[in-house]
């Protein structure tokens, strides 16, 4: 399968990219994830990329759209691919669109995970992750809380509440979302390609694109 996945942070995409890559053998991609990688595997828009990460700025479009055509290209997308978190805004929606043609790649659809805002707060705020950077196993207080509190159940070190996710930086990141990210919903459905799902279960979102794949 060839999917995007839209939502907004909260919304479960890590959680049920997870999950279908145990489907078929798709890879999950995020922006984080492949400009990392091209950093790490030190190519020449890996440098460039790490230019721009190390002074804290944002990595042009361009340079992301350079790194996202040769990650797609790489042997482990032929089974498949699912974009997490990207594209992130309209103009990137349409570079991708260009670059998927450029390569022969057709996407199967674009899949919005649709998660009232309290929902979204409450899986947030609960949320905590493993210090450890080579660990970074995500628990959560109320639905899947480590063994013994605090402690990360796979490595022991101390989990923590990220920065981003107190009620007020969740609430600044889902405004930010609405502004830029939320138009990509309008955009995926008049390209045709668009399936709503409205559910908070990861199962049900995962059943639903199985579905909608299957027609």
């Amino acid at each position: 399968m060839k999917l995007i996945l839209l939502g907004a942070p909260g919304a479960g995409k890590g959680t049920v990219a997870k999950m279908l890559t145990e489907l078929d053998g798709s890879v999950q991609i995020s922006t984080g994830d492949i400009l990392r990688g091209a950093v790490k595997a030190g190519t020449d828009l890996g440098k460039e990329a790490k230019g721009y990460m190390d002074a804290g700025d944002l990595v042009p479009d361009a340079l992301i759209m350079g790194i996202m055509g040769e990650r797609l290209l790489e042997k482990d997308c032929e089974k498949g691919f699912l974009l997490d978190g990207f594209p992130r805004t309209i103009p990137q929606a349409e570079e991708l669109k260009v670059l998927l043609e450029k390569i022969g790649v057709t996407l199967d659809m674009a899949v919005s995970l649709d998660v009232p805002r309290d929902v979204i707060l409450d899986r947030l705020t609960t949320r905590r992750t493993c210090e450890n950077s080579d660990c970074q196993a995500i628990y959560n207080t109320k639905s899947n809380p480590t063994k013994v509190e605090g402690i990360c159940d796979k490595c022991g070190s101390k989990t923590i509440q990220r920065d981003d996710e107190t009620e007020e930086a969740i609430s600044n990141r889902l405004e930010t979302y609405q502004e830029k990210t939320a138009p990509l919903v309008g955009f995926y459905e008049g390209e045709g390609m668009l399936l709503s799902v409205n559910a908070t279960s990861s199962d049900a979102v995962v059943k639903a694109i199985q579905d909608g794949l299957a027609k």
